[in-house]
């Protein structure tokens, strides 16, 4: 758990809010237009990146109003909170620091980094 700053009613602890995904997200001009795989790409596949992403949050239990957050997924550090309609901030670095024992980010999983015992 941790803390989010709700911009309309303060500090809360996050078990009051949900996350609605990754912020920023461009809703085609034409979706009747789209096959059936670019319509699924749209509503499907995200970043989902290990650090710096940015989200969109809702107070569901409190103000139930929309904000976007960025925040480090590696560490649920929040780095940035800012109104819906507003631009992307510009945050400095994009390799953020990361859990005790885990790899850097980007160097891939456990699974691929060890060689096979014999």
């Amino acid at each position: 758990m941790f803390l989010i700053n709700c911009p309309h009613c303060g500090e809360r602890d996050q078990s009051e809010f949900n996350c609605g995904g990754e912020a920023h997200i461009v809703r085609p001009k034409n979706p009747l237009n789209l096959t059936d795989d670019q319509w699924a790409d749209y509503l499907f596949m995200r970043k989902n990146i290990k650090g710096i992403q940015f989200e969109r949050w809702n107070h569901s239990n409190g103000c139930r109003r929309w904000f976007n957050v960025v925040r480090n997924t590696a560490t649920d550090e929040i780095l940035k909170i800012y109104n819906i309609g507003e631009k992307a901030p510009q945050i400095e670095g994009n390799n953020p620091k990361t859990p005790s024992g885990e790899p850097i980010i980007g160097s891939g999983n456990y699974s691929t980094s060890f060689e096979k015992k014999q």
